[in-house]
């Protein structure tokens, strides 16, 4: 009796223990499969991560390509324009050195007109006439006591040898055009003159006609003008002053076609930028 009690006892704690071991198992399983869980979680998160760096460093490379792709684009834009720029250059420069070249003409045919003119004239004293240059003409200003009787437009004898040396210097240089300007002082005219205009373009128009009519200038070369009292040259307060303003200027002007047809031509065209 005693025998099969002990073994059943003995049947009975097999079986807990085999119980008791089996939930252990059971237990550590599970906690294993968690831990699993656990760390195939971070893994996909690992790799969603991984998987969102990747898009971004292709789009990434995909927007250096591009850009690239621009700068290499603006790069050869840029050698284009930096070539373009030189040959705008090179033919500004071409243009300059036409034009100076052009001025340095000027100037000397300028003072040769000049030297001309003070050659013809030279028994005339500075009294009576003056030869200079000014803003690229040639100005002979005549003063009223070699060419005029005071308040009259009529041309004294020695007026007239004066003009006569004049246009054989004007009838040798067919390019020169030619601007008679009649200048007074400020004092009322008091004669058959209606008023200084009057007079200072009566004097300008007789000496037109001496050059044209006598001295064989061509009429196409000569225009007349009178100034009256407002261009003076000296004060209107002195004897002296009023002297001097009562004069009539003969303007020389070189043609200047070949200059004027270089500055009017157009500059090299530019071309525009190109943004990076």
């Amino acid at each position: 009796m005693k025998t099969i009690k002990f073994v059943f006892i003995a049947g009975i704690s097999a079986l807990l223990l085999s119980s008791c071991v089996s939930t252990k198992k059971y237990q550590s399983a599970l906690d294993r499969e968690q831990q699993l869980q656990a760390e195939n979680s971070r893994l996909n998160s690992e790799i969603d991560k991984l998987n969102t760096q990747v898009t971004t460093l292709k789009n990434d490379a995909s927007h250096l390509a591009k850009q690239w792709e621009d700068a290499q684009k603006n790069a050869k834009d840029l050698a284009g324009m930096a070539n373009m720029t030189q040959q705008q250059l090179e033919a500004e420069r071409k243009r300059l050195t036409e034009m100076r070249q052009l001025l340095n003409q000027q100037r000397q045919a300028l003072e040769n007109l000049r030297s001309k003119m003070a050659e013809a004239l030279v028994g005339f004293n500075s009294s009576e006439l003056s030869i200079f240059t000014k803003n690229g003409k040639v100005y002979v200003s005549l003063q009223e006591n070699l060419l005029f009787p005071s308040g009259s437009a009529v041309v004294n004898p020695k007026g007239k040898e004066a003009l006569a040396k004049l246009a054989q210097v004007l009838n040798g240089n067919p390019d020169i055009s030619v601007l008679i300007e009649g200048h007074t002082d400020s004092v009322a005219i008091r004669n058959k003159y209606k008023d200084n205009w009057e007079l200072s373009v009566e004097r300008s128009t007789a000496i037109v006609r001496l050059l044209t009519e006598t001295y064989g200038v061509s009429p196409a070369r000569v225009t007349a003008s009178g100034r009256s009292k407002y261009e003076p040259v000296d004060t209107n307060e002195t004897a002296e002053g009023r002297q001097r303003n009562r004069r009539t200027e003969i303007i020389l002007s070189p043609k200047l076609d070949e200059l004027m047809k270089l500055l009017e031509t157009p500059a090299p065209a530019e071309t525009g930028t190109t943004g990076l």
